[in-house]
């Protein structure tokens, strides 16, 4: 009979697919967020441009989470690859397609704004909304504290995104809600402060049509955001293990919770595999009990795909 864990290959889509959902993704996200953000005068009103953001997060994961996970940003990304959930090829091409996708979408608003009267100069307008800190900031923050709050700030939402898509007790169709409120309450007090999008793929896109000084800051918007998924993925992946280690199950059961770095990998090993060469004296029904123990992928991709907990 077949076990009802078994993964199946069919419904797992391929990379060009999953890169392609996150090019979507990415440039609906910054579409809308850095459209909103220039029109709406962010640093005095910056719930409109943080609200609009978190809901095209939201939008953009119902969407495209089934296909790809869902990140639209490097620092989520890496937590993931940090954290175990993802190969770091696919990785690193995620952020690839992150990063293109996010240009298109900057590209698209430069466009829109030549064509606005009231905006004289599309490339100020856009320095208006990019990331920076000093002078460039506007309430004058300085560069200690933009890298802090970039790092808290990538931290958190890396971990909500993490902790709302793992585990069995996690709810596919929250997650995207609870990712889409973190990045509209975080981009509330990164907007003011100095136009903080906790997004590298973002800030690239808004530096490449800014001055010259909007690019040779950029780097602190890659670095911190950084720093703080990797923080969260280490910290997730040793909770991770924490909870594993107070579960009581069998050797060859833990010997197969590796598969949660194949996610990517049409070839997850089943569970039944796993539990052949278990000795001859254990009972069918004790075998039984053991098969919803099995841990089997946790990746976003396969969370949002109804595989969790399976």
């Amino acid at each position: 009979m077949t076990s009802p864990v078994q993964a199946t290959p069919e419904h797992q889509p391929g990379l060009l697919a999953r890169l392609s959902a996150e090019a979507l993704g990415s440039m609906f996200v910054v579409v809308v967020g850095l459209g909103v953000s220039m029109f709406s005068f962010p640093t005095l009103a910056p719930l409109p441009a943080a609200l609009a953001t978190g809901l095209a997060v939201t939008a953009a994961m119902l969407a495209f989470g089934y296909v790809s996970g869902g990140h639209f940003n490097p620092a989520i990304t890496l937590g993931n690859l940090i954290a175990g959930r993802i190969r770091a090829l696919a990785a690193v091409t995620y952020i690839a397609a992150q990063v293109i996708g996010s240009l298109v979408a900057a590209a698209l608003v430069y466009f829109v704004a030549l064509n606005v009267k009231i905006i004289p100069d599309a490339r100020s307008a856009f320095g208006v909304v990019a990331s920076g800190f000093g002078e460039h900031s506007a309430a004058q923050a300085q560069m200690a504290g933009v890298l802090l709050l970039e790092i808290v700030g990538s931290a958190l939402l890396v971990a909500v995104y993490l902790g709302a898509t793992a585990g069995v007790r996690a709810v596919p169709a929250l997650a995207p809600f609870a990712v889409g409120l973190a990045v509209a309450v975080l981009l509330q007090f990164g907007q003011v402060l100095g136009n903080i999008p906790f997004n590298p793929a973002r800030a690239t896109a808004q530096a490449i049509f800014s001055p010259s000084w909007a690019l040779e800051g950029l780097w602190l918007f890659w670095v911190a955001p950084l720093m703080g998924a990797a923080l969260a993925g280490l910290a997730f992946r040793g909770f991770q293990g924490l909870s594993q280690a107070t579960v009581a199950v069998t050797d060859d059961v833990q010997g197969g919770s590796d598969g949660v770095n194949d996610s990517f990998d049409a070839n997850d090993e089943p569970v039944e595999d796993v539990q052949v060469n278990e000795a001859p004296e254990k009972s069918d029904e004790d075998a039984s009990r053991r098969v919803p123990a099995a841990p089997v992928s946790d990746d976003a991709r396969d969370f949002f795909d109804g595989k969790k907990g399976k």
